[in-house]
C-alpha cells in the first residue's frame, strides 16, 4: 500500500509560537461499513509508514486513520523546527480535529493507539483531551514512560530552556534500532529518510522536559476507567554497534519500565509481552508482528460494545 490508497485530510490549526501549523490525517476505509475506528499515534522523530498495519484493521472491519503530528512527517513546514514540542497538550487540537472527523464519518466505537512517545500522549489525552470522552478505549505499543538513564534533571533542562528554548544535548540513542528495521540494513522496511532520518537529530532540551513532565503525570496515576491494553517486547537489549541480538529485542526502551508503571495508568490495563519483538511490535518478524496485531484485534473486539453513530457519549 501507498499513500494514494487513503484519503488525506489536512487540518491547518492556529498558529503557535513558530508561525502556521498544520496536521495531516491519513484515512483508510473497512472493508465493509463499519462504525469502529482506530486512530494511529507515531513515535518520536517518525511518521505513519507502517500501511500493513492499517490494511490488517480495515481488513477486520475497522476504519482506520493515522495521524501525523504538528512539525513531524507530512506535516512539517520548513520554518518549524522539526519534531519539536514544549507540551504534550501542544497536539491536542489535531487529536481533536482527528476526532471529530472520525466522528463526522460516522464512527461511534474509537481506539486510540500509539508508539512510543505517541502512546505516551495517548495515555495522556485519555485523561485530559478534549475528546477524551469518545474514545473508548487505548492501545499503548512500547509507550514512552521512562527515560533510560538519568542523565536529565527537570530543574537543569528547565533553566536552560527558559533562556535558549531551542537548545540540544547529544542524542543518546543509537542507530541499531533504525538497522533493525530498514530494508537496506538488516529489516523488512521501506520508510523516508527525511520524515524518518537514519541518523537521529540532536534531542531539543525543551522535548525531553515535555517528556519527563509527561511522564511524571503517568507515574503520579492517570485515573483512567476506559480498558488499557499496553504491549511490549518480552526482552530489552543495549548496543551501540549491530548485533543480532537487536532482531528480537527493543532496543530504544526498557521494557521493566513500561511494565511498572502501565499499572499507573488505570483501573482497567491489561498487559501483552511479545516475545521476540521489537520496539514497534508491528515491524517485528512476521510471526511476532502478526501476534501483536491479533492480539490489539481481540482486545478491541473483546472490549466493544453496540454504539449508534452520531450519539453522544
Amino acid at each position: 500500500m501507498t499513500d494514494a490508497d487513503y484519503q488525506t485530510i489536512v487540518f491547518d490549526l492556529p498558529d503557535d509560537y513558530e508561525g502556521a501549523v498544520r496536521a495531516t490525517l491519513l484515512a483508510l476505509p473497512a472493508r465493509h461499513k463499519s462504525s469502529s475506528a482506530v486512530l494511529y499515534l507515531h513515535d518520536y522523530v517518525d511518521y505513519y509508514f507502517q500501511h500493513h498495519m492499517g490494511q490488517f484493521f480495515a481488513s477486520h472491519d475497522r476504519n482506520f486513520y493515522a495521524l501525523d503530528l504538528r512539525k513531524c512527517g507530512r506535516s512539517w513546514m520548513p520554518h518549524q523546527h522539526f519534531n519539536y514540542c514544549r507540551s504534550l497538550s501542544e497536539y491536542y487540537p489535531e487529536i481533536d480535529r482527528a476526532i471529530d472527523r472520525m466522528l463526522a464519518d460516522g464512527n461511534c466505537d474509537i481506539t486510540l493507539m500509539g508508539l512510543g512517545t505517541g502512546g505516551l500522549l495517548a495515555a495522556l489525552y485519555g485523561a485530559e483531551g478534549g475528546r477524551r470522552a469518545f474514545v473508548n478505549r487505548l492501545i499503548l505499543n512500547s509507550p514512552f514512560l521512562e527515560f533510560n538513564n538519568g542523565w536529565l534533571t527537570s530543574r537543569l533542562a528547565g533553566a536552560i530552556c527558559r533562556r535558549w528554548p531551542y537548545a540540544t544535548a547529544r542524542n543518546p540513542m543509537s542507530t541499531v534500532y533504525l538497522d533493525s528495521i530498514r530494508a537496506d540494513r538488516h529489516g523488512e522496511w521501506a520508510f523516508d529518510p527525511v520524515m524518518k532520518p537514519y541518523r537521529l537529530p540532536s534531542l531539543p532540551l525543551a522535548w525531553a522536559l515535555a517528556m519527563r513532565q509527561a511522564q511524571r503525570k503517568v507515574q503520579q496515576g492517570l485515573g483512567l476507567t476506559i480498558p488499557v491494553l499496553v504491549m511490549f517486547s518480552s526482552r530489552s537489549s543495549w548496543h551501540r554497534h549491530w548485533d543480532e541480538e537487536a532482531m528480537c529485542t527493543d532496543t530504544l526502551l526498557a521494557v521493566w519500565h513500561i511494565r511498572h508503571y502501565a499499572a499507573q495508568l488505570g483501573s482497567n490495563v491489561t498487559l501483552a509481552e511479545i516475545r521476540g519483538g521489537l520496539h514497534d511490535l508491528v515491524l517485528s518478524r512476521s510471526d511476532v508482528r502478526e501476534e501483536a496485531l491479533t492480539r490489539m484485534e481481540y482486545f478491541i473486539e473483546k472490549t466493544s460494545q453496540e454504539c449508534t453513530p452520531g450519539a453522544d457519549a
